[in-house]
């Protein structure tokens, strides 16, 4: 499953983790009563074996579908019944070995009563009707507004396939899967093998699948509906690509098909074992939860990232690319190979980030994807590993309703980057060496961590206990300094020296590049690289003794390794002076980088990165690092706008960023990648009267962008902005541009552009909508609400509901399900950066009772960045009015 919502992470991507102090804890309560626990499902495993599942459904493009679900499976013995998972359907009949019984269901699951069951070869069918979901679990259903057409895919991880048949939900009882569904005759039918047969029946069709090989039932998947379909048959497996008939032509297929045909020879070649699913279907869906999703020979893609009106940037190209090859990896290290209960997401999910950006780097024409992971996800990797929120990589999991508490950065991007480091340690070729001998051994099966390490361990020749000690049970980032003397200008000591908080005091091992730096004729060339396996507190690094006294040190060049690098004085006062000296895209990111962590750690004043920002980010020749940098500016206006920053002093510096970024956009006419970058830039930062009738100006075709066409996606986030700032026809430019959009996508961005206005009468409609559990909205606009009502800069809006939302967390946290939670959480949670803010927070995590494992983490977290608020507010020692 791709981030992209984390990789490129989105809100609920940024979720909700363990605190430090919790790190060792056991795993928490169990958030349902009906939920699958942990040893319940090592119990349920141990009894049965060789499933196979018969499933037949008939679809009519109605809110309910009709099912009939076979499960035959080996069972061991009948000291007791066995549970067979069923959400919320209605039973029409229920047949146990021949036998037909009354259901004991409750409506989460049957009891199998050991009476009916048999030791040896058993036989359950259940026949059933149930209601599509609307919340992209499942099987879903979308009506597509624009022309009346209805879609529906499946979406199943981590146990959600019970929402569309009757099966043993957990990903060690790996199953195979015959497939017939009946259909409306002008829909296309997609799951994990091609169909064997289309009997045509008139109106409808029915079409039959022969079995899968074994899988995981997450895996597995079944989508219908009247999807465009292209096809390319290239390559040595089959491709398809899907999307709804009303945005097909926003599709890109050959960009589709490139990086399929690429990722695939690539994968086949590096793995050493062949795709083994026979063909590669791909499908963009809506409302989906995720960035993507890797059923097996049958992708699911969010629409929303990879739609588009005009022309693919070189970034959205990018992007589609590494999340084609994330789910890809997954089809090896997920599908293939399956980790045997939720404790090993982070694995499969890690091991495919690891894999999809090596794979862009070397397989496709973006050579700097390593660039594009340390500036998005290693950094909130950074981020989540220094907050309370932070937890080891390897958690206990103790029920299927807490499998996506660590859905984060800690996940995806710390355990691919701990891949990374790992792979340099031992070593490209060994590292390979392991990966292959792993999936050989455990193909269609389940494996653990201990056969993945020990797979790699053999390899290497080399006990990787310690390693994984340090690094996958262990949380925290440590910390990594050059500790160096020059005299006569040489180096005459040099000293790595690793340090870690007091709460997380692991030391670990790994290997880093030391690079030194000399100013020369107004350039930073590089003196000397040296390789250096470190560990513990202090190591020597005796092959720089001798060389040239630098300017500038940088102890991870190259990004080798999973630290957080602090400058010395010298080097630190180089980078801040002599950015535009720097050649290297990928180290100018690492010094941008450095300069942040030195606002958000409290060490250099906000006002000083805005200043050095407003000086540099016009030179950037870098698109990527462009936006780098500009993501960075926007999280510091971001403090301006919630720190109560004299207004006078945060007028100026808004009309100041905002007629930077205004010059980007200018500057920049004919080259879209950049124009791209400056006008997202400039409509996340317009506010001034001045920007808005800009904006207004550039909406009624008057001011003309080079480079950006103003297609609908642009008018939305002009509209948005507008809105957001408060402009007094905000109202009528939303309705028009509904009259003029009325699709499923406009639909969404008039709802943000609705929900973001600062109207408190608004605010008070819609947050009453969020609260209400049984709103007939789908899901997916309940998210985008929650993600549009309390913008940076409206925070008294925000406050005169935020002790409200707080009273009322405890009775929807117990009401509302994980998903919803997950998105609440993210975004709802009150914040102010006052000190009365850190006080509520604290107090709402002592008082507030009853609350889930990945709400109190949130709290947390919360808290925490509240008080990294007040550190950079203090830090900013702010002019007198």
């Amino acid at each position: 499953m791709s981030a992209s919502s984390l990789s490129r992470f989105s809100a609920v991507g940024a979720l909700l983790l363990a605190s430090a102090a919790c790190a060792a804890a056991p795993p928490a309560a169990p958030a349902r009563t009906d939920a699958l626990t942990h040893a319940d499902a090592m119990a349920r495993s141990q009894r049965i074996a060789n499933v196979a599942y018969v499933l037949d459904f008939t679809l009519s493009g109605k809110e309910t579908f009709d099912g009939a679900s076979t499960l035959q499976f080996d069972l061991a013995d009948t000291r007791a019944p066995i549970r067979v998972d069923l959400d919320k359907a209605t039973i029409a009949s229920l047949t146990v070995n021949g036998v037909a019984l009354a259901p004991q269901y409750n409506q989460a699951y049957l009891t199998i009563a050991a009476r009916d069951l048999k030791v040896g070869r058993n036989s359950i069918t259940v026949t059933y009707q149930r209601a599509h979901s609307t919340n992209g679990e499942g099987l879903h259903r979308m009506l597509d507004p624009v022309d009346g057409k209805v879609y529906t895919y499946s979406h199943f991880e981590p146990a959600a396939a019970s929402q569309m048949f009757a099966l043993f939900d957990q990903p060690d009882l790996k199953a195979t899967y015959q497939l017939t569904v009946t259909a409306p005759a002008d829909w296309q039918v997609v799951s994990t093998k091609r169909e064997s047969a289309i009997e045509e029946r008139g109106a409808t069709r029915r079409w039959t699948f022969p079995a899968t090989r074994q899988l995981s039932a997450y895996n597995f998947s079944m989508h219908a509906g009247p999807y465009k379909v292209w096809e390319d048959n290239s390559g040595p497996y089959p491709m398809r690509l899907f999307a709804r008939q009303s945005v097909a032509a926003q599709v890109s297929p050959a960009d589709w098909f490139k990086y399929t045909r690429q990722g695939l020879a690539y994968f086949d070649n590096y793995f050493g074992i062949p795709y083994q699913f026979e063909k590669y279907d791909q499908l963009m869906v809506p409302d989906f939860l995720y960035g993507a999703m890797e059923n097996a020979a049958a992708v699911t893609f969010a629409e929303n990232g990879f739609l588009y009106k005009t022309a693919m940037t070189e970034a959205q190209r990018e992007s589609l690319a590494e999340v084609i090859l994330h789910e890809m990896a997954h089809q090896w290290f997920g599908d293939l190979v399956t980790m045997k209960w939720w404790n090993g997401l982070w694995l499969n999910e890690s091991f495919a980030s690891f894999m999809a950006t090596m794979a862009t780097a070397e397989s496709t024409e973006f050579t700097g994807a390593w660039q594009t992971f340390y500036a998005e996800g290693k950094q909130q990797a950074y981020v989540q590993d220094q907050s309370p929120a932070t937890h080891p990589i390897e958690v206990p999991v103790a029920s299927s309703a807490n499998a996506f508490d660590n859905i984060d950065a800690i996940t995806y991007s710390k355990g691919a980057s701990t891949l990374k480091q790992l792979r340099h340690l031992l070593g490209e070729e060994v590292f390979r060496k392991g990966v292959h001998n792993y999936l050989v051994k455990y193909q269609y099966k389940n494996a653990q961590l201990d056969d993945f390490i020990g797979s790699l361990g053999d390899a290497a020749g080399r006990d990787l206990t310690p390693w994984t000690r340090q690094w996958l049970y262990k949380a925290g980032v440590n910390t990594l300094a050059a500790d160096y003397r020059c005299q006569a200008g040489k180096v005459a000591s040099f000293t790595l020296r690793q340090s870690a908080p007091p709460a997380l005091p692991t030391l670990r091992e790994q290997r880093v590049q030391v690079a030194t730096f000399v100013l020369d004729g107004g350039k930073l060339a590089r003196g000397k690289t040296v390789a250096v396996t470190y560990k513990g507190a202090a190591t020597r690094v005796p092959e720089l003794v001798g060389s040239a006294c630098p300017d500038l040190v940088y102890p991870n060049y190259q990004d080798w390794g999973y630290v957080k690098v602090k400058l010395d004085q010298r080097s630190f006062a180089s980078a801040s002076a002599h950015l535009g000296a720097i050649d290297e895209p990928l180290l100018r990111a690492m010094m941008w980088q450095s300069l942040w962590d030195g606002v958000r750690d409290g060490e250099l004043p906000l006002d000083r990165f805005i200043q050095t920002a407003l000086a540099n980010a016009p030179l950037e020749t870098d698109y990527k690092l462009l936006g780098d940098v500009l993501t960075k500016v926007a999280k510091a206006k971001h403090y301006i706008d919630v720190m109560h920053a004299p207004p006078r002093y945060a007028q100026k510096t808004t009309a100041a960023l905002e007629a930077m970024m205004w010059r980007g956009v200018e500057a920049s006419k004919g080259n879209a990648n950049f124009t791209h970058q400056w006008m997202d830039a400039y409509l996340d930062a317009a506010t001034t009267v001045q920007a808005q009738e800009r904006l207004l100006s550039i909406l009624h075709g008057e001011t003309v962008l080079g480079g950006v066409p103003l297609d609908q996606d642009l008018r939305w986030k002009i509209i948005e902005a507008l809105s957001r700032a408060g402009h007094a026809g905000s109202v009528a430019l939303i309705a028009a541009e509904q009259a003029r959009d009325n699709s499923d996508a406009g639909q969404a961005a008039a709802l943000r552009a609705t929900v973001i206005q600062p109207d408190p009468a608004v605010k008070q409609q819609w947050l009453a909508t969020i609260m209400d559990l049984k709103t007939p909205l789908p899901f997916a606009r309940v998210r985008t609400a929650m993600e549009s009502l309390y913008p940076p800069g409206q925070r008294v809006l925000s406050e005169m509901s935020a002790t409200e939302r707080l009273r009322q967390l405890p009775a929807l946290d117990k009401a509302a399900g994980p998903v919803y939670m997950r998105s609440w959480a993210a975004t709802m949670i009150p914040k102010d950066c006052t000190p009365a803010s850190v006080a509520r927070l604290a107090r709402a995590g002592k008082e507030l009772k009853g609350l889930s494992e990945g709400t109190m983490r949130a709290l947390r977290e919360q808290h925490e960045n509240e008080r990294r608020c007040l550190a950079v507010r203090k830090a900013m020692k702010f002019p007198q009015e």
